[in-house]
């Protein structure tokens, strides 16, 4: 069970690169980027694991305290997350321009020079 988060982390990543090398349509690369980055978030929440720790909010050592979990990988998880999502969003947006633009997804088809 200890290194359970650390194997669906590196299968999400593993995933979302197959989705990156093997599809063509625009949207399933975007979606193939964001499990790529969810991936690496849960291998940032998994660094800061410690088991039977407490949340880092308390000021005091409350009875029984062993260690707290570590607040650094979760802030920047936090980080990652709203950073994720501005990117996602600005990457749909430019796929429907392109869809406008060209009428189609395929990334091959887009990468044509028209003369």
């Amino acid at each position: 069970m200890g290194n359970l988060p650390f194997v669906a982390s590196m299968m999400l990543v593993a995933i979302g690169f197959l989705a990156l090398i093997t599809r063509r349509n625009l949207i399933k690369l975007a979606i193939g980027i964001t499990v790529i980055e969810m991936g690496v978030n849960l291998f940032l929440v998994s660094l800061g694991y410690v088991r039977g720790g407490i949340a880092p909010v308390y000021t005091y050592a409350p009875p029984g305290f062993k260690q707290m979990v570590l607040p650094t990988p979760q802030a920047l998880t936090l980080t990652a997350i709203v950073i994720g999502l501005a990117t996602t969003a600005l990457l749909l947006a430019f796929i429907v321009v392109i869809y406008r633009h060209r009428g189609t997804l395929d990334a091959g088809k887009i990468r044509e020079l028209r003369g």
